[in-house]
């Protein structure tokens, strides 16, 4: 395939010249945010194609890619690679991703969640017979899964790119010799983060001498993963999975200075992304499509919307909840009877047969409506059990809940109506803590994931073997919620939407699902809102976005309420009926979406 040129620019801003894989490009500068926290923005339109990614940087790189004649899955390679650069504490090729696409005749799911290594066993996490604490667990060397990132995405490209695979390293490579600015949010998780700073490498690189680390503002090169990425844009993916670069992975993991990882090289090398058949629902107009086990988000998300079709139709929560509190009883209702099943039954389908045989048992709507018949004017606080969809093999134990940090979404159509929706993630905010450079010598690197903390850290409980327990080779589950939505009637596609946020990303594509259908609010809209979650527990409304009457009439209903920060980073694109696109990026983080 012929280079095409690439010009690599936010428009209106200053540019640097500069050649890297015989293209022309013209890096960004981009001054960043000057504050954190929630900020609400306005949404964008566009007329042909529009990328929504966590950062503007990474936004850039897919936009420019499409720009350049690239498609979808082009656009989501170049986005995930900067992401890696600019918002190393939520994902990259260290971590693991889940991919739907759709090339407007039909939609794919491309799993590449990371996988146990072959020599661990269910007592991974256990220490003279108990669970580790959850930290100690996670700043380790027996956290890191095989990385699936990079093999996923070459893996979609061989069968659905349009540009050269060198190509799409380009933005990512460039803005790490040529540096960028550092944002708000990164300087704050690195402020944040007690741990990191343990690393040798990471301390190094993204902290002074006195343990501060690197300002607002301040230029960041991150000269090791450029090497690295170049490799991987010439030789494919064999050049970080076998090689130098997976030694150091490897030497890294096993020589943890407390608690060294079984990871080997055979591990990496045989490492396969997987292609899944997607999930794809109907949900009165639309099919919503999204990704199977191991993954519980689509199945979790679309139990949650059919129990609520069961109930009485109540007035929206907007206007900061004070309208209806009814309706958020019946969501978190609905979310605890979710999560009980999601508990018992969800895990790796390699390892675990689902209930009946088939996920769709779960979904059926028979079965939903047995379960919507729970919710009660009170709540069943932690009462919640898990239903019976279909007989098992086995009789699976419930799994306690663990939560994750590190995560990020990708949304994009492009100019042929071609779709990606794409979460990817190192599981916790930096993952294991550990840096790895590649064995480049060179200051800094990608970090490697913890997503081994994803399974039960308890293999059995009452004697019952936990579906989601840690087995050699196994995929831990996931809450990650890629989805694309369909209009049944025409089949043409109406959105592409998810986010981060461990357990509650499952509460947060819930409810802009049914603020997009059934309230009418546009993309932008349907993210702007408070959230309300429970994994089966307590209550958490998010801080200073509800008004005290609303979590009181809560509480006057049974539910334990209190607030806290529920950082979604919800990225939307849809579809309106003129058949222009408009976008939203969630307002608490930094994200933007491009477009024309």
């Amino acid at each position: 395939m012929s280079p095409k040129r690439i010009r690599f620019v936010l428009p209106g801003l200053l540019v640097l010249p500069i050649y890297s894989w015989g293209f022309s490009y013209e890096t960004p500068s981009i001054s960043p945010e000057s504050e954190s926290g929630y900020e609400e923005k306005p949404g964008w339109s566009a007329e042909s194609f529009a990328v929504a990614a966590a950062n503007p940087l990474a936004t850039d790189a897919g936009y420019q890619v499409l720009k350049a004649g690239g498609n979808a899955i082009d656009a989501a390679i170049a986005v995930q690679l900067v992401l890696n650069l600019v918002e190393p504490q939520s994902s990259g090729i260290g971590g693991g991703a889940f991919l739907m696409t759709y090339d407007g005749g039909e939609v794919r799911a491309y799993d590449g969640r990371e996988t146990a290594p072959q020599a661990v066993n269910s007592d991974l996490f256990l220490q003279d017979g108990e669970p580790l604490e959850f930290n100690q667990a996670v700043v380790s060397g027996l956290s890191v899964g095989v990385p699936g990132t990079l093999r996923m995405l070459e893996k979609a490209h061989a069968e659905q790119g349009e540009l050269a695979w060198a190509e799409l390293f380009t933005p990512a490579i460039t803005l790490a010799e040529e540096g960028f600015a550092v944002s708000n949010r990164l300087h704050t998780s690195l402020a944040n983060d007690e741990f990191l700073r343990q690393d040798r490498l990471a301390s190094q690189f993204y902290y002074d001498a006195q343990g501060e680390p690197i300002a607002v503002g301040e230029t960041l090169k991150n000269p090791a993963l450029a090497e690295v990425l170049r490799r991987v844009a010439a030789q494919g993916s064999a050049a970080f999975y076998e090689g130098e670069v997976a030694e150091d992975i490897v030497e890294r993991v096993q020589n943890h200075p407390e608690r060294p990882g079984a990871l080997v090289l055979e591990d990496l090398s045989g490492y396969e992304a997987l292609n899944r058949e997607p999930l794809c629902t109907p949900w009165q107009q639309w099919e919503v499509c999204g990704f199977p086990p191991p993954s519980s988000g689509h199945l979790t998300v679309m139990q949650i919307l059919g129990m609520l079709d069961q109930q009485p139709l109540l007035e929206a929560p907007l206007d900061n909840g004070a309208s209806s509190s009814g309706w958020l009883h019946q969501f978190l209702e609905a979310s605890r009877l979710a999560f009980a099943d999601r508990g018992r039954y969800i895990a790796d389908p390699d390892f675990v047969e689902a209930p009946g045989g088939d996920w769709s048992s779960m979904l059926a709507p028979d079965y939903l409506e047995k379960r919507s018949e729970l919710i009660d004017e009170m709540s069943m606080g932690e009462n919640a059990e898990p239903g019976n969809p279909g007989e098992l093999a086995v009789s699976w134990a419930s799994q306690p809940e663990q939560p994750e940090y590190g995560t990020s979404h990708i949304s994009i159509v492009d100019d042929e109506g071609n779709a990606v929706a794409m979460t990817t993630t190192i599981e916790q905010a930096f993952g294991s803590r550990i840096l790895s450079d590649g064995g480049t010598g060179l200051a800094g690197g990608f970090l490697l994931n913890n997503e081994l903390t994803d399974f039960s850290f308890v293999p059995e409980v009452d004697g019952e073997p936990v579906a989601n327990r840690v087995e050699p080779g196994k995929r831990p589950r996931s809450s990650m919620s890629p989805t694309l939505v369909f209009d049944q009637e025409s089949g043409e596609l109406v959105a592409s939407l998810g986010s981060p946020g461990g357990a509650a990303i499952i509460h947060y594509t819930a409810r802009t699902l049914v603020a997009l259908r059934d309230w009418g609010l546009s993309a932008q809209e349907a993210l702007n809102l408070p959230h309300a979650i429970t994994l089966g527990g307590d209550v958490y409304v998010e801080e200073g976005r509800f008004p005290e009457a609303t979590m009181d009439a809560l509480r006057e209903r049974g539910h334990t309420v209190s607030e806290r920060e529920l950082t979604s980073g919800l990225q939307a694109i849809m579809r309106l009926n003129d058949g222009t696109l408009f976008g939203g990026a969630d307002p608490r983080r930094e994200g933007v979406v491009m477009g024309d």
